[in-house]
């Protein structure tokens, strides 16, 4: 297989064992050139930075990026004056002000921000989370009469509500007045309310749609410094230093794995920095809760050790768990919330484990993983709608193609689902289109992941409508379904300073991924499967240097009998991760894709 005819397959690979074609990701050469001379660096890093889109002008920004560079001005965002003028005259006003928030990590992320914002000035600003199983996503009529009887005089809305025009229309016929703050895709017609400030709607300029709700806010707490100080709101006392929060703007933008590119890069590069001193109680005790040792922080800190315990709270517990954690100011507090959401997520692993398992057997039961079909959708009764997503994201990185997962509740004949979708495959907007054609009770998302709720009597005709609508973008995101390789390595070359070399591209994400680099002609020797389908194994190359390699939860699957069987001759590719295992400082090849020469 070759790209166009201009870039032939990898070392040969035109299928490997899960089935993709690999190609050397692609770079133009002048810009090679470029980075090369500018920033001093050898062709493969230069290489990485080039294919990554980073122009030849804008290396130094990349590589260091930061905020005085980068800063959006707060007025580039429609309404974001607006929302800073209302949120400040409410405030003056002596108004009751809540928090509207997700019950992800984005939501509490941007909770926190506010809420700490607020309290430098004084004033304690109450969180409303809904609970995902009994109210839904996003604002509804209901959660506004509840905060309306509660007093509140404004709402906040973050990481919601660019779509609920109902909802905030209620909230206008009670009298309670809203300012949505979001990042999500919207209609062209905004709700009516006070201000809606999301760089994803239509016709903002300002250029910042791969922010996360938690960016958005930041930003916002700019516009509302310069607010406050134009009204003298900091005289005879000391303005905010919106940076001490940056942890938090990362936590959203990691974990709502958004795109790494310009100021949403700056603020998650710096961010990291910020939570690397372990200053925020919440982070810092959800570190000791799960066993890690604080250090300087990377991307994996908030993806895959302190996000999956916030978002337990909202999964399969209560919803403001992880809000209220990244909120407080008291040790004691966070401790027990900490504390709480750990055993959370130590329930919720059970229960994706119980869940997966029982829908990869009725996928292959089906045969829906073979066939011809755009898309898989499985349901099965009481599956916990708290982890569908995340089960639903399993499934699609076995067999590469979208998943929908639906939970349905016998007692009432609906079911949750949620799905995940490969790049080149709009499942947002296929839901969209089925929701709009009354196949669904509801329906959104965006391209590479949605959320529905659909009868339970209908499903069969939800699977037949996402596969139409979906089969004309099937072949060509198969033919996208490249592994994009960085560079060719060999297991004597795979150290911790080719490693340390290429981290300084982190943090890694959409639109900045994770250099793969591949190994040519290598045997795994000492192959040992583990707990959860992993396998491990040491590569050797010709010349007998190795290097440790894992491949996660694969060992039913055809790369990861190659590599219990002990295969030799084989291509791989991976990325490298630190090893500091009994201070060793080394590294370990994390394998992303095996491919038999035999076969490809």
């Amino acid at each position: 297989m070759a790209d166009g005819g201009n870039n032939p397959a990898f070392l040969g690979v035109s299928r490997s064992l899960s089935g993709r074609a690999w190609r050397q990701r692609p770079a133009d050469a002048a810009t090679i050139r470029a980075h090369m001379q500018a920033l001093d660096l050898d062709e493969p890093m230069a290489r990485a930075l080039a294919a990554r889109g980073v122009a030849a002008d804008q290396g130094e920004n990349f590589l260091r990026p930061t905020l005085r560079a980068l800063f959006p001005d707060p007025s580039s965002f429609m309404d974001m004056d607006t929302a800073a003028t209302a949120i400040i005259d409410a405030l003056q006003a002596g108004s009751s002000i809540h928090i509207f928030a997700d019950y992800d990590v984005d939501g509490a992320s941007s909770a926190a921000l506010l809420v700490r914002w607020f309290r430098t000035l004084n004033a304690e600003l109450p969180i409303y989370v809904p609970d995902r199983l009994t109210e839904g996503y996003g604002p509804s009529a209901r959660a506004f009469d509840t905060l309306k009887a509660r007093g509140a005089d404004l709402v906040i809305t973050v990481d919601c509500g660019a779509a609920a025009n109902e909802a905030v229309a209620h909230a206008s016929a009670i009298g309670l007045n809203v300012v949505v703050i979001d990042h999500h895709m919207m209609r062209e017609e905004p709700p009516a309310c006070l201000a809606v400030v999301n760089p994803n709607r239509p016709g903002c300029p300002s250029g910042q749609g791969n922010l996360a709700a938690a960016g958005v806010v930041f930003v916002l707490l700019a516009a509302l410094n310069r607010e406050a100080r134009a009204r003298g709101l900091f005289e005879g006392k000391t303005e905010p230093d919106i940076r001490q929060w940056l942890d938090l703007a990362a936590m959203g933008a990691i974990c709502d794995v958004t795109g790494l590119t310009g100021f949403n890069r700056a603020l998650t590069s710096l961010g990291l920095k910020v939570m690397s001193d372990w200053k925020n109680p919440g982070l810092k005790a959800l570190l000791a809760a799960a066993g890690a040792e604080p250090g300087p922080a990377k991307s994996n800190h908030a993806g895959f050790i302190l996000g999956p315990r916030i978002n337990a709270g909202g999964r399969i517990g209560k919803s403001d768990l992880g809000a209220r954690l990244l909120s407080t100011d008291f040790p004691d507090e966070a401790r027990a919330l900490a504390q709480e959401l750990d055993a959370l997520n130590i329930a919720r692993r059970e229960v994706e484990a119980q869940v997966t398992e029982q829908a990869v057997r009725r996928v292959e039961a089906t045969g829906a993983h073979h066939d011809e079909s755009s898309l898989i959708v499985i349901a099965g009764e009481d599956w916990h709608p708290g982890v569908v997503g995340i089960v639903a994201g399993r499934l699609r990185e076995r067999w590469r193609k979208p998943v929908v997962v639906i939970g349905i509740d016998a007692i009432n004949g609906l079911g949750k689902g949620s799905g995940r979708s490969q790049p080149g495959m709009n499942l947002g907007r296929a839901v969209q289109a089925a929701w709009n054609e009354g196949v669904l009770i509801a329906g959104g998302g965006h391209a590479m992941a949605a959320g529905l709720t659909v009868a339970a009597d209908r499903i069969d005709e939800l699977r037949a409508f996402l596969n139409h609508r979906l089969s004309g973008e099937r072949a060509e995101a198969v033919a996208q379904d490249w592994v994009e390789v960085d560079a060719l390595i060999d297991p004597r070359a795979a150290t911790r300073d080719l490693f340390e070399a290429f981290e300084q591209m982190a943090p890694f994400g959409p639109a900045n991924p994770e250099p793969l680099f591949a190994l040519e002609g290598v045997q795994a020797r000492e192959p040992t499967a583990m707990n959860g389908g992993h396998v491990r194994c040491r590569l050797v190359g010709a010349d007998g240097a190795s290097v440790r390699a894992i491949a996660w939860r694969c060992a039913d699957l055809p790369s990861g009998k190659a590599l219990l069987a002990g295969q030799g001759g084989l291509n791989l590719v991976g990325r490298l991760k630190a090893d500091d295992w009994n201070g060793r400082r080394g590294v370990q090849f994390e394998i992303e894709d095996v491919a038999d020469p035999r076969m490809a």
